[in-house]
């Protein structure tokens, strides 16, 4: 009795539903949340106050701005960190698929504030990027053929020199999503942390040495605003 006998033989359910499970399954193991959050629950939280140089730890802790901030581009929300999304839908055939037309991530340098003691966190893009991020996604846009997009939605696609009209002046079919760590805003920040003599002063600290969270070759900084990273139960002294 051949191979291809006995698989001819099995009903076809039988083989493609479990591919289709465990597809199902690695899509939502491997997504870059489920990645981040599962590394986090296995990382030692500790207080700002007590961490111990070239120890991966993780912290919590509102996020100030050293320098000017960042402005999101539609919220206008100031901030150290966001990443924005925006796609247009594309017919091909019988076929349409949502096409990214912008995926625009930025950074700078921000401390993290826990109960009067901070750290600082410099993530970097370039040359190589010294981070992993999860964002939780919450300012949406969007517009379509029965949906003007808003004056705010209309302005970003003006600054970024995409038409918001297609054939005969219908709107295009567009979506954009925005993530943002505001400034005050909560969140979670994984690294080694290091002592580091400033060798300039950084506006608003008043202090020549300072906690940074570094990345190396192992391990890189986590960085997420996600509220289940935040329900710790108590803290490693």
């Amino acid at each position: 009795m051949t191979l291809a006998y006995i698989f001819s033989e099995i009903p076809i359910a039988v083989i493609v539903i479990p591919i289709f499970i465990l597809f199902v399954f690695a899509l939502y193991y491997f997504n870059k949340k489920q990645v981040i959050l599962r590394k986090l629950s296995k990382t030692r939280h500790r207080a700002i106050s007590s961490l111990k140089t070239n120890e991966f730890v993780k912290v919590h802790g509102k996020a100030l701005h050293v320098k000017e901030p960042l402005i999101a581009p539609l919220s206008k929300r100031k901030c150290v960190f966001y990443t924005m999304k925006l796609e247009r839908k594309v017919s091909s055939g019988k076929s349409s698929y949502w096409k990214t037309v912008v995926d625009e991530e930025k950074t700078q340098d921000f401390f993290l504030e826990q109960n009067g003691s901070y750290v600082i966190v410099r993530p970097k893009s370039f040359p190589n990027k010294n981070y992993k991020s999860f964002l939780v996604k919450d300012k949406k846009a969007s517009s379509g053929v029965f949906n003007d997009p808003t004056p705010e939605f209309k302005a970003l696609l003006k600054a970024y020199n995409i038409d918001s009209e297609g054939f005969f002046g219908f709107n295009k079919k567009l979506r954009y999503e925005e993530g943002v760590i505001e400034i005050g805003e909560k969140l979670t920040v994984a690294g080694i942390a290091k002592w580091k003599t400033l060798n300039e002063p950084i506006p608003e600290y008043a202090y020549s040495k300072i906690v940074e969270l570094i990345s190396d070759e192992k391990e890189k900084l986590i960085i997420t605003d996600h509220p289940n990273t935040l329900k710790e139960s108590r803290i490693k002294l």
